[in-house]
């Protein structure tokens, strides 16, 4: 058998392969934009069909609540379609360039401009809860117990308000004070009137005493005391003031003292060495009531001088003023003589010797006699 000869297939579909490769090379572009233009239109259609519908949509501006009926399909379009301006610092609930549909809740708040003042300075701030809390916030202010604000924080705020923190500060300092010592004045009766003599020193004291100063801004708007402690306590000075009242003068007369005048009284004239004024006289008698002594007692009507007592003639005296033995001119009374000397005799003052008790009695006390102090001898009638 003779070969056949084999058909050439391979040839064939090159070339069948090759036109449908270069007619899909050819129309690759009409291809895409036939399609792009498809979807374009879809597109147009689905928003001419969405944009003409109309919505109902809620829109609430600063708490006042509106139902809008709109064809607006992006709220930016719908808010300016209500002429609703939105600001840099005004609060929307969604983007505004968010799509609409019917049903939607739109929130706008504005904020309002608030100034506030503060640590010297003055800032404002925009706020959409328009209270004084959210406006000292937005500031980033911290506040301190004692701060005083105005108006206080929960109050509402409108458009241009103004809000001031006040800085208080409270400080407490300690001041020493030095506490006076008081002076006291004791009688003292072993010192002669008119001396005083320190027995005790004074010492001044100290006193802790605790202030409290409050500052509004740095500038000082009070100052009180808290608190006074005695930290060393004053010590009082005593100062002993002298109640004894000075002996009388006496001046020691002897019998060649001179004569300081010359007087004549009941016919007798003499020299007085001596003149007292404003005497005291008193009466006593020997008995037991004025000497402690009884008849039959030794010494009993024995005077000091030795002497015994003679009514008429004997008187008790103080020996410093009147010498012992001396004889005195005593007015309304007579002479009298020294003899005789008494625990009560002081002074200016003259014990007249009465033999009777009653005599003595009657007599009592006398006061403002002149005594005349003569000499150890009696005058003799001129």
């Amino acid at each position: 058998m003779g070969l056949l000869p084999m058909k050439d297939t391979h040839g064939k579909r090159s070339s069948s392969m090759t036109f449908a490769m270069r007619w899909k090379h050819g129309n690759l572009r009409l291809i895409i934009l036939s399609a792009t233009i498809s979807i374009a239109m879809t597109f147009m259609f689905l928003v001419l069909l969405y944009g003409t519908a109309v919505k109902s949509v809620s829109v609430v501006v600063n708490g006042q609540e509106t139902i809008v009926e709109t064809k607006q399909w992006v709220l930016q379009r719908l808010l300016d379609e209500q002429a609703i301006t939105i600001g840099p610092h005004d609060e929307v609930s969604v983007p505004l360039n968010s799509p609409i549909k019917d049903g939607d809740r739109i929130v706008v708040e504005h904020a309002i401009p608030v100034n506030v003042t503060a640590d010297g300075k003055t800032s404002t701030v925009y706020t959409t809860e328009k209270t004084v809390q959210a406006a000292i916030e937005k500031l980033n202010l911290s506040l301190r117990s004692e701060d005083q604000i105005s108006p206080p924080l929960n109050e509402a705020l409108e458009a241009e308000d103004e809000v001031t923190i006040v800085r208080v500060d409270t400080k407490v300092s300690e001041l020493e004070k030095t506490v006076p010592f008081s002076i006291v004045k004791k009688e003292d009766p072993t010192l002669l009137q008119g001396q005083e003599k320190v027995v005790q020193t004074g010492k001044e004291g100290v006193m802790v005493e605790q202030v409290q100063e409050k500052y509004e801004d740095g500038v000082l708007v009070s100052k009180k005391n808290i608190s006074e402690v005695v930290q060393t306590a004053a010590v009082d000075q005593v100062i002993a003031v002298g109640t004894k009242k000075p002996e009388p003068k006496v001046t020691v007369l002897s019998s060649k003292s001179p004569s300081v005048m010359t007087v004549t009284k009941d016919g007798y004239t003499f020299g007085a060495k001596k003149v007292l004024k404003s005497v005291t006289l008193t009466a006593y008698t020997a008995g037991f009531e004025s000497t402690g002594k009884s008849e039959g007692d030794p010494g009993y009507g024995i005077t000091a001088s030795g002497t015994r007592v003679t009514e008429g003639r004997t008187i008790a005296v103080d020996p410093k003023v009147i010498p012992i033995g001396w004889w005195v001119y005593i007015e309304g009374i007579g002479f009298r003589r020294a003899e005789d000397k008494g625990s009560a005799v002081k002074g200016n003052k003259i014990d007249i010797y009465f033999a009777s008790e009653s005599h003595a009695t009657k007599f009592g006390k006398k006061t403002g006699y002149t005594v005349y102090i003569l000499g150890p001898n009696k005058p003799k009638a001129s």
